[in-house]
């Protein structure tokens, strides 16, 4: 089923799991995703930036997630990842996305909070979620830079305002993930996350997803972490992957030949990863 982030959100709070954030830069890699979710038997967040629904087309993309999350039968949210102009967040929100980002955390915290109220008011009337961002996460995204150098920390007393003040439906915040981060691993703030789900009552988003150990994730989950974002990763198997492929390749074999390969290291990467994200501590060991 098509649906919104409040609502796979909800139910991640309810069985104290995490939803899957995961990246598509094309629509080849779109199908194998959600049949990823749907083999693991687990709801997914498929996210683009603007410059991807823009590649791809934001009409056609609602169209081919709805016909793809009801053939499968799999619960998806189609979300727009850190978006900062109001005309981008309203072409998504009136072309059928589901669920958005308004990313206000380079903004002064008043500033940040009008914004933000202004897009949850637009969204919000027409049934789709909302995200906002407190703190800065460092790195890069696509090859773009996000974020500023220096990263601020999401001050539990500022998340209390902001979520009260705007009436957001999810919270991305910094405790010391990076965008981008793929050769390296971060130490993420574990107290700092406990002071702030100990405070706000709107699920908590990891960004910088790919630069988290697995070990860590346990942890997260249990303090309130209920979408977490993983982009670079998938964008990176991907790529390496097509290019063995291509490099590979007679010029007149299908091309389908080659993009399969890297359609499965995407479906693999998702389904281990939302293996994780389901939180079983006890899983039952079957002979």
């Amino acid at each position: 089923m098509y649906t919104t982030l409040k609502d796979v959100t909800k139910q991640a709070e309810e069985l104290n799991f995490t939803v899957g954030a995961f990246n598509t830069h094309n629509l080849e890699m779109l199908p194998d995703m959600l049949r990823a979710a749907k083999e693991m038997g687990a709801p997914i967040i498929i996210q683009t930036s603007i410059d991807t629904a823009r590649y791809i087309g934001f009409k056609v993309l609602v169209n081919v997630m709805k016909a793809i999350a009801d053939e499968e039968m799999v619960d998806a949210v189609l979300h727009l990842d850190h978006a900062r102009d109001f005309d981008d967040i309203k072409e998504a929100i009136d072309s059928g996305f589901t669920s958005v980002m308004y990313d206000g955390s380079h903004l002064p915290f008043k500033e940040n909070i009008l914004k933000t109220k202004a897009v949850v008011k637009y969204a919000h009337a027409r049934g789709v979620s909302v995200e906002g961002e407190l703190g800065t996460i460092g790195g890069t995204e696509e090859g773009i830079h996000v974020a500023e150098d220096d990263k601020v920390y999401t001050r539990p007393e500022d998340a209390v305002e902001f979520v009260r003040e705007t009436g957001i439906d999810a919270l991305a915040i910094a405790i010391g993930t990076n965008h981008g981060q793929f050769k390296s691993k971060t130490e993420v703030n574990i107290p700092l996350l406990k002071e702030i789900n100990a405070v706000v009552d709107v699920p908590l988003v990891i960004h910088g997803g790919t630069g988290v150990r697995e070990e860590d994730y346990a942890e997260l989950i249990d303090n309130g972490i209920r979408k977490f974002n993983v982009g670079t990763e998938l964008l990176v198997n991907w790529t390496k992957t097509a290019k063995e492929t291509f490099g590979e390749t007679e010029v007149n074999k299908s091309l389908r030949h080659n993009i399969i390969p890297a359609n499965d290291a995407v479906k693999n990467i998702i389904k281990h990863k939302i293996g994780l994200f389901m939180n079983v501590k006890n899983p039952i060991s079957v002979e």
